[in-house]
């Protein structure tokens, strides 16, 4: 039995875990960003489920972030108090089990190996759409990481000329192609220029209600699937994966996953190399399997290999 803990940038999501990827005992509570109260309460759920379970073998937690293998936070996503520090090292100095912290997509990319869409896959790629567009990368069944931690920043690509000033992160997959990030804050750009009163949305249903009775919605959402398609289409040219694993609450639409797929095929279409290509076997997209448990369940697989190792 294992802890699992999923660090958000307003709520901590924990349960534990079994060596199958059975999650019981759910529980949740706010995140602190005060970097000594988030380290207490991390250790006091460590704690309370040591006191009712004696044959807890490791932890696992998911967090936002630049992490490095050895646990050190580069960056914390929200949570700035922890920039620099050694989450593994501050949790395993004051409790008595092995501790592995992964990079939340990482940790969804993992999950899915083990008990998700991807068993038995050993080179695939996820992309987790939300606020942002994270994603982790397996090659040979490992994350992989880069020299840095920052392996699977698929935000941060580029994808259309650049402003003459300014910051050029503005044409990046981040505020094109990500959920809030992208697809909300252009719909409430274009809104905003109507009608300067309209209150601003951060859910992407919203607007794929609209498709069929709101042009702007229409424009927005079309050009939003080409951009995260390009975005794709670049991942697969690059990587060669087997599969494309799309996570995110988004993902688990089936309307989006369809706009999505067929706007793809479209584009793979008009891309002569990868149009002959195609024919001969290229990656697809799928949807994830594990939805908001994935951080958890791939944090938990992390130590739950380091254990078995040892």
């Amino acid at each position: 039995m294992y802890i699992g803990i999923d660090v958000g940038g307003t709520s901590i999501k924990y349960a534990l875990v079994n060596e199958r990827g059975e999650v019981s005992e759910r529980a949740f509570m706010p995140t602190s960003l005060e970097k000594k109260s988030f380290l207490f309460d991390l250790v006091k759920i460590i704690r309370d489920f040591q006191k009712k379970n004696k044959n807890i073998k490791g932890v696992g937690i998911s967090a936002p972030g630049v992490i490095q293998k050895d646990g050190k936070m580069t960056t914390a996503g929200a949570i700035k108090s922890l920039y620099g520090i050694n989450l593994k090292d501050e949790i395993e100095q004051q409790i008595t089990l092995p501790v592995f912290v992964e990079n939340d997509a990482n940790a969804a990319a993992i999950a899915e190996n083990w008990i998700g869409n991807a068993q038995g896959i050993e080179n695939y790629l996820c992309v987790v759409l939300g606020t942002g567009m994270g994603g982790g990368i397996v090659i040979n069944g490992e994350v992989y990481r880069g020299r840095h931690g920052m392996a699977g920043e698929f935000g941060w690509m580029m994808i259309d000329r650049l402003p003459k000033k300014g910051d050029i992160e503005v044409v990046s997959l981040n505020q094109r192609a990500a959920v809030v990030g992208g697809l909300c804050y252009r719909y409430n750009q274009a809104m905003k220029k109507i009608n300067p009163e309209f209150q601003k949305i951060t859910d992407a249903r919203v607007i794929l209600e609209q498709e069929d009775s709101n042009e702007i919605a229409k424009k927005i959402l079309q050009q939003f699937y080409e951009d995260l398609s390009m975005g794709i289409m670049n991942l697969i040219s690059c990587f060669d994966p087997e599969v494309v694993l799309i996570g995110g609450g988004i993902s688990e639409n089936d309307h989006f996953f369809e706009r999505l797929t067929q706007t793809l095929e479209t584009m793979e279409k008009r891309h002569g190399s990868i149009a002959f290509l195609k024919e001969k076997g290229m990656a697809s997209i799928e949807q994830t399997k594990l939805g908001n448990d994935a951080g958890l369940i791939g944090a938990v697989y992390q130590i739950h290999k380091l254990v078995k190792k040892n």
